[in-house]
């Protein structure tokens, strides 16, 4: 009998690829904004998208979630909470991806947004008047903004 390859412990089964996406929101008057980047690179080069991206190997979650909001939109020290992770077949056709997904809100944004890493350009936008998303971040979103309607403190 010879002895699989790789760690041991290690099954047969298909690995997804692991991302986070952060939706950041502030109030401004009396509507919510969420911030959103415009991609650089395929897929969906051009298109506005949640700020996230791959986690690296041996990552904790939460500094993915730091590393790529402060990459892609120059914030930092926001306070980030899960909400959902989503996974469902063809979300990226880059292969099967899950993301694990973050949301904040702000009291107020006092620091400049600065797209950097694979973001073109960072942009507030009102939830009610959102471009169309990359990947299967609409649901996302509204799976954010049902839980400031429900909590809307």
């Amino acid at each position: 009998m010879s002895a699989r390859p790789g760690p041991p412990y290690c099954y047969d089964y298909p690995r997804p690829a692991l991302t986070v996406d952060l939706a950041v929101f502030r109030r401004v008057e009396d509507r919510w904004q969420i911030l959103l980047i415009q991609r650089k690179h395929d897929p969906f080069a051009g298109r506005w998208a949640l700020p996230g991206g791959f986690v690296d190997e041996n990552e904790p979650l939460d500094q993915a979630a730091r590393r790529e909001l402060l990459e892609e939109t120059g914030l930092s020290d926001v306070p980030l909470r899960q909400f959902g992770a989503f996974g469902d077949p063809g979300r990226d056709p880059r292969g099967w991806t899950v993301t694990v997904a973050y949301l904040a809100v702000l009291a107020r944004q006092t620091t400049a947004l600065k797209a950097g890493d694979d973001a073109a350009r960072a942009a507030w936008f009102d939830v009610g008047h959102l471009p169309p998303l990359a990947f299967d971040h609409d649901r996302i979103v509204a799976g954010a903004v049902s839980l400031l309607e429900e909590h809307p403190g």
